[in-house]
């Protein structure tokens, strides 16, 4: 969509937007600067503004934006003020009213997601969602709701111990999937057995443990598409998805996924460089987690020490680096398919440290560490890994030793369907086609025109 009009003109007389006005100067923005905010954000939107300070101007003196763009504006008020911003505090009439984007029946709301994702005509649409720097997650409330609930569920059957191992096999396959043929190809199939499955089984008749149980195991699901989601790009839908596998394991009484989940969504804010936001989520991940086992400690730990890094905390992140080394020292060897956390992920997070408090050489040995260590099927962690190495090889200055790894990273980039793997690519191409006088690169770059023809 590309818009380039300034928005709804209003009759003679109106008001200035006054609400707007003041949103700008707490943010300490000129015209410009939220004219030119608001075009890079509506770009995650599928979006492509023009909008210049005589756009501002005009919205200052009552022009209403266009509906598809008074969204994008709250949310860059948000990201920069670090709170939420409502429309009608924005002086921007709110969209056309529909159904909330949460119900408060979690298995409705799920199933609406999962039906537009899974929906070719829709799947663009709902990617390209905006993710929000200032939303509000569910509290966890300490006790399972399923019991009180079993009575206002609409049954469609009724279920047992088997359905419930049913989706928590079919989680670890599509996991596996995930690890062997990228996001691409096991997001829809998630997206699919939610909607065909899961909501009917939640829906179903159960005693209160089996209800818990499905919740739970519906909520491990739910985390895990909007994971992929997020590491698709698609970060307004991984985050919608993340919220309802908090409302799952809530009702499910369900810690440990309530946890992990946080800290997943602790990792996409530090992904998109929120690095307060990240802290916030990574503590709130902690706090919820008092009686966690050894592996979930430093899975937690790990995420804070990364977020403490990039808010300039670097004490705090070595404090938290050396608990969660000791705490995957005790756990066992028992590999989890679904938010494990092991040495190569560690040993990223120490890179991640090292990265943000300057220590390049330091971060490019750890993730060497990481990669040597890695499990062998997992190709997509491996994919991401290897061109985040390159890259900080590349910055460090070694060239050629950055050529070789991208060669690496191009092994599995052929073989997996990962909007995260064609960032990658779009980089590495861009970072090399300055050196073509180096052989490295050149044959790098002949390669890399063979992929991009195998992949187009």
């Amino acid at each position: 969509m590309n818009f380039r009009g300034v928005g709804v003109p209003v009759a003679p007389g109106s008001d200035r937007n006054s609400g707007l006005e003041d949103l700008l100067e707490q943010a300490g923005w000129s015209r410009t600067q939220l004219a030119n905010a608001v075009n890079r954000t509506a770009a995650e939107a599928g979006m492509t503004l023009k909008y210049d300070q005589s756009a501002v101007s005009h919205w200052l003196s009552g022009t209403q934006p266009r509906a598809q763009v008074r969204p994008v504006i709250v949310e860059v008020l948000e990201r920069k003020l670090g709170r939420p911003v409502t429309s009608a505090e924005a002086g921007l009439r709110s969209p056309k009213p529909g159904r909330a984007a949460d119900s408060t029946d979690t298995t409705d709301s799920l199933l609406d997601l999962g039906r537009a994702d899974m929906d070719p005509s829709r799947r663009g649409v709902v990617a390209a969602g905006l993710y929000s720097a200032a939303l509000a997650v569910p509290l966890f409330a300490g006790e399972a709701y399923a019991d009180e609930r079993e009575r206002s569920v609409r049954p469609t059957g009724r279920i047992g111990a088997a359905e419930v191992a049913t989706v928590r096999t079919m989680t670890d396959r599509i996991a596996d999937i995930l690890d062997e043929l990228g996001a691409g190809h096991a997001r829809p199939m998630a997206a699919a057995f939610l909607v065909n499955t899961v909501a009917p089984y939640l829906r179903a008749s159960a005693t209160g443990p089996v209800r818990r149980d499905m919740l739970s195991a519906a909520s491990d699901l739910t985390y895990l598409t909007g994971w992929m989601a997020m590491y698709e790009r698609a970060h307004g839908l991984g985050q919608q998805y993340y919220v309802k596998a908090l409302r799952l394991a809530q009702e499910a009484s369900d810690h440990v996924t309530y946890c992990r989940t946080l800290r997943g969504m602790s990792l996409q804010a530090s992904n998109l460089r929120y690095g307060q936001k990240a802290l916030e989520l990574a503590d709130s991940a902690a706090e919820a987690a008092p009686d966690a086992g050894p592996r979930l400690v430093a899975f937690l730990r790990g995420q804070q020490a990364h977020a403490s890094s990039m808010v300039g905390e670097r004490r705090r992140a070595f404090e938290r680096l050396r608990e969660a080394e000791v705490a995957l020292s005790r756990a066992d060897s028992r590999r989890e398919s679904i938010g494990g956390y092991d040495q190569a992920a560690y040993q990223f997070h120490v890179a991640h440290v090292l990265y943000e408090t300057r220590d390049l050489p330091g971060s490019i040995a750890a993730l060497k560490t990481s990669l040597r260590v890695q499990p062998k099927q997992e190709r997509q962690g491996r994919l991401h890994a290897n061109a985040v190495m390159a890259q900080r090889q590349f910055e460090f200055g070694h060239i050629e030793e950055a050529c070789t790894t991208w060669g690496t990273f191009l092994d599995d980039y052929v073989g997996l369907s990962s909007a995260r793997g064609d960032e990658h690519f779009t980089t590495m191409r861009k970072r090399i086609a300055p050196y073509g006088k180096l052989r490295a690169a050149r044959e790098l770059q002949e390669r890399s025109r063979q992929v991009a023809g195998m992949k187009g």
